[in-house]
C-alpha cells in the first residue's frame, strides 16, 4: 500500500476512534452523577489532532501530485 493509501485507511481508523470516545463521553455523562473524570472528558482530543494532520495531509496530496506528472484518477 503507497504513503496515500496508508494516510486514508489511518484517517478512517482515526474517525472511528473519535467517534467512540465522543459517544463514551456522552454516555457517560448520561448515566454517571456529576462530572466524569477528566481522562475520559478529554479522551476525543487526541484522535481529533491527528485526523487534522492527516486530513491535512490528504487535502495536499492531489496539488503535490499533480507537478510530478502522476496521471490523475
Amino acid at each position: 500500500m503507497n504513503r496515500g493509501g496508508w494516510m486514508r485507511q489511518s484517517h478512517r481508523w482515526l474517525s472511528i476512534v473519535f467517534t467512540a470516545a465522543v459517544a463514551a463521553n456522552f454516555i457517560a455523562r448520561a448515566l454517571a452523577p456529576g462530572e466524569p473524570p477528566s481522562w475520559l472528558t478529554y479522551s476525543p482530543l487526541p484522535p481529533l489532532f491527528l485526523q487534522l494532520f492527516t486530513g491535512l495531509y490528504l487535502f495536499a496530496l492531489p496539488y503535490t501530485r499533480r507537478g510530478r506528472g502522476v496521471p490523475q484518477a
